[in-house]
């Protein structure tokens, strides 16, 4: 089990690492700026991410009923922006990817310092836990070797060697599909056991409805093209699991019923993210990205 757990640990490396040295392969610097100069979009994105979907967890988490383990893990879901798979949805639509990809990585960022204040903060408020303590220099650290160094890496081969670039770009994708599918095959296996104990639950229901909820927020409060506003809005679907299994590992001692719970959130969750872009892909084929 070892062994499979670190094989596990590899592939998401390389999957998050090669998703975003893709994106950076296929970004310009031109384009890179007119997202990260455009006041609305950053705000908005923000405040959606930050602000709005946490506040949603919480009320999804009250209208099913939710309490202990379930509130739980669908706050700290709901806390945690900025997840690579986002990056990886606005490929799989064809939308925005520079924007996608440049938003995630921010939201990733600031998202490891404010998860634990907001996570902890509405855990307080609704009774199902207590205060959430991470390391958040080690957060930052993780989200800029995982996420910003590789994005880098790629947008500075893009502008300075853009043969070279163009050529290792579709393979670059090509590593980011397959690693994609296996470490979502990892995680239905690997956790089968406890989503299958929540299945009379209304956990993952839940965790349905929050991600449907947040690819909605995530467009409405977006500027810019529809490709652009639904990227936006992937990029608010899919949550940063990191953060969330250091906080269970730190704050909750690794329960079981708490680990349990947060796969079944976060597994449904791309349930619901993953065909809305592939209805979005099919929709934009042979049209305009």
């Amino acid at each position: 089990m070892d062994t499979l757990h670190l094989l596990f640990n590899a592939i998401t490396v390389i999957f998050i690492a090669t998703t975003m040295f893709a994106a950076g392969l296929g970004a310009t610097l031109p384009e890179l700026r007119a997202v990260l100069a455009n006041p609305p979009l950053l705000l908005l994105a923000l405040a959606a991410n930050l602000v709005v979907v946490p506040l949603l967890g919480w009320g999804v988490a009250a209208l099913f009923g939710l309490a202990g383990a379930p509130l739980t893990a669908l706050v700290l879901v709901a806390s945690s922006p900025g997840g690579p798979l986002g990056a990886k949805l606005g490929m799989v639509q064809k939308g925005d990817v520079v924007a996608g990809a440049a938003m995630q990585v921010l939201l990733a960022a600031v998202g490891s310092v404010t998860f634990g204040p907001t996570a902890g903060g509405i855990l307080k408020a609704a009774e199902g836990g207590g205060s959430i303590s991470l390391d958040v220099a080690a957060l930052v650290r993780t989200v800029a070797i995982l996420q910003l160094v590789p994005f880098a890496v790629g947008l500075v081969l893009r502008h300075y060697a853009s043969p070279t670039a163009r050529s290792w770009h579709p393979v670059a994708v090509k590593v980011s599909n397959v690693t994609f599918l296996i470490m979502l095959a990892g995680m239905l296996l690997g956790s089968w056991h406890d989503i299958v104990a929540l299945l009379g639950s209304r956990t993952l229901l839940a965790g349905f409805v929050l991600a449907i909820a947040a690819f909605v927020v995530g467009t409405a409060l977006a500027a810019g093209s529809r490709a652009r506003r639904t990227t936006m809005g992937s990029i608010a679907a899919v949550r940063n699991a990191g953060p969330a299994l250091a906080a269970v590992g730190i704050s909750f001692g690794n329960e079981p019923a708490v680990l349990g719970a947060l796969a079944a959130v976060l597994l449904s969750g791309l349930a619901a993210a993953i065909p809305i872009a592939a209805m979005l892909s099919r929709r934009r084929i042979g049209g305009p990205a």
